[in-house]
């Protein structure tokens, strides 16, 4: 196969990636390409309609709405990181991605994912004050609380995307091209480097270590103190009602973390590769559709919001 290549002084001989998608049979490509335009149609719909919804209702400017205005934005841009580009390579023979596309999707995909994770900790940890100590709610989630939180979270995501990408500028592609998956995930990607890849393994290592571990371990002790506190309380329509505020948060929790960990903690051999880049559906495609879902029928409050502003739009 030709390989394309640039100058020798400017880092990379590789020029472009050929991407192998989901599947090379022929007679799936255009039903993957219906069922994944449909549930990018139903993302995208969802995530926008809880973000115009949350920022125009005036009643829903609290610190669990602020939580998941940022959500929904983050879900909308993450599936769109690979959504179009994956639309597009169901309907060509060849999946072509330009290699500084390609180091974008890299950054992109580590920014919003990581964002993810520490966006439905402030989650957990709002749900926890909320639960835990409800007379110091206003106090210990503040604006200004709020903000740092979020603003934490982003920092967070644009440090270790800027860790990841910044290893894999760093690194040669002489001849290997064929990127295992249907996106450029940082493992395949650096699968074809023909130098060392031993300082972004280690980055993958700590970056991927240190914001898992957070994440999990404040959402897993929040959530031991919110069933603490459930089972402490008498009224049977107290616990029914603090168990229905964390059930929605916990279902988009155990989708994202849940369908992560499977991918990650699998060996990098071919076959698990394979089952993993299946797998990964699931957070890039299948989440950020689900979550405005989980979300909104399970909330009596942004039902009726949506209910009135489309009765509203009607007049």
């Amino acid at each position: 196969m030709p390989q394309s290549r640039m100058a020798p002084g400017n880092g990379s001989f590789v020029t472009q990636f050929i991407l192998m998608g989901l599947t090379d049979h022929p007679g799936l490509q255009l039903p993957l390409f219906f069922l994944f335009l449909g549930m990018y149609f139903i993302t995208v719909l969802g995530n926008l309609s809880l973000v115009t919804l949350i920022g125009l209702n005036s009643h829903f400017h609290s610190p669990m709405y602020f939580f998941l205005f940022n959500l929904s934005f983050i879900d909308l841009c993450y599936s769109s990181v690979f959504t179009p580009k994956m639309l597009i390579n169901f309907l060509l023979k060849k999946n072509i991605i330009y290699y500084q596309g390609c180091m974008a999707q890299v950054y992109f995909f580590c920014f919003f994912a990581i964002s993810e994770c520490y966006v439905l900790t402030s989650m957990a940890y709002d749900r926890y004050v909320a639960i835990c100590n409800p007379l110091l709610y206003n106090i210990a989630m503040s604006r200004k609380v709020c903000f740092n939180l979020i603003f934490g979270s982003y920092l967070m995501a644009f440090s270790g995307a800027m860790a990841h990408t910044g290893c894999m500028l760093r690194l040669t592609f002489c001849d290997a091209n064929t990127i295992n998956h249907y996106f450029c995930d940082v493992v395949p990607v650096l699968q074809l480097s023909c130098t060392s890849t031993y300082v972004n393994e280690l980055v993958v290592f700590i970056v991927g270590g240190v914001n898992i571990i957070v994440t999990s371990l404040t959402i897993f002790i929040s959530y031991g103190f919110i069933l603490s506190s459930i089972l402490h309380i008498n009224s049977s329509e107290g616990s029914s009602k603090a168990f229905h505020t964390c059930s929605s948060h916990l279902m988009a929790v155990s989708l994202f973390f849940g369908s992560s960990a499977f991918v990650y903690l699998h060996p990098s051999s071919a076959g698990s590769m394979n089952m993993g880049k299946t797998s990964s559906v699931f957070y890039t495609n299948v989440v950020p559709m689900l979550n405005p879902l989980i979300y909104s029928f399970r909330n009596k409050d942004v039902k009726l919001a949506l209910r009135k502003t489309l009765n509203r739009r009607q007049f």
